[in-house]
């Protein structure tokens, strides 16, 4: 074979090797770091780069958010129990220079960080505070850590405590007393109940009494004032009568047939035997009035007296 053909393969191998060497493509979540004799040069962004073979060297750094999972360990809290915490740390990198030059095992710091500031927040907790504050451990923690990584050029987005586990005998003593409560609360919540139904019974049975109470009065107030209202009228009726018996009586000219049909009534009512004096019509007091005269004339003996 020709020397010359065999050059010609060989360099134009060459330069595709070269060519293939120098061409690099960063991904969309990824920035490109570029080192020049393992010193940096320059940051690209995603896309197709280019760089010069076995001079430059490209480091890819992913943006994405990332997880570290701090394993479980055993926590003293204030009050001297035991129990086991572990947590989840979402993190995201702000700068990659940082993340890649600042920190030889970013997951391994963080995770060690997240153990001794976890130990730190909850032993300066009681159990039950540290049972009940969820929240709030999450938020101091996520605050040291995010001061801590931020020379890492990373961002500490949430911390999340999984799990806060006492021991099996706290745990039960625990489940004792909740039950307990739960029994008391039950207790006072019925006694309660049935202290609101006594008092709602007899509410009601004294509104019943008032309402009886105030419908007899009503009734007996409205019967008060029928009776009072017949007599009234009753009255008056006979008033006018009377009035108009006296007024024709003055004037001179009575109705006969009035003052009869009066006469007549009158005469009934004494006559019907329940009636204790005596009463007389108003002839027979002529008589009377005629014997005492002749009684004057002729004196009690039958003599005349003058």
């Amino acid at each position: 074979m020709d020397p010359v053909l065999i050059a010609l393969i060989a360099v134009v191998i060459g330069l595709l090797v070269y060519a293939a060497a120098s061409i690099k493509i960063v991904s969309q979540f990824e920035k490109g770091l570029v080192e020049r004799f393992g010193r940096f040069k320059t940051l690209v962004d995603p896309g197709l780069r280019f760089i010069v073979p076995f001079i430059d060297r490209l480091r890819r750094v992913d943006m994405r958010e990332q997880v570290v999972d701090v394993p479980p360990q055993e926590v003293i809290t204030k009050d001297n129990v035991v129990v086991t915490v572990d947590a989840v740390v979402y993190y995201q990198a702000t700068d990659p220079v940082k993340l890649k030059y600042n920190v030889a095992n970013f997951i391994l710091a963080a995770t060690k960080l997240a153990q001794t500031n976890l130990r730190n927040i909850v032993g300066d907790m009681d159990l039950d505070e540290a049972l009940t504050s969820r929240e709030r451990i999450n938020a101091q923690l996520r605050a040291i850590l995010d001061e801590a990584t931020d020379v890492w050029g990373t961002k500490v987005v949430r911390v999340e405590i999984q799990r806060i586990d006492p021991p099996p005998d706290v745990t039960e003593a625990m489940h004792r007393q909740m039950k307990a409560e739960r029994d008391r609360r039950a207790i006072v919540t019925e006694a309660e109940g049935d202290k609101r139904a006594a008092i709602l019974r007899a509410e009601g049975v004294r509104e019943s009494r008032v309402l009886e109470a105030q419908g007899q009065a009503q009734a007996i107030k409205e019967v008060a004032d029928a009776e009072k209202f017949q007599l009234l009228t009753v009255a008056e009726g006979e008033g006018q009568a009377i009035e108009r018996v006296f007024g024709a009586i003055h004037t001179g000219d009575p109705t006969p047939d009035l003052i009869a049909i009066r006469y007549l009534d009158a005469l009934a009512k004494i006559a019907d035997g329940k009636s204790t004096k005596l009463f007389l019509p108003m002839e027979f007091s002529g008589v009377l009035s005629t014997i005492g005269a002749i009684k004057e004339v002729w004196g009690a003996d039958g003599t005349p007296t003058g």
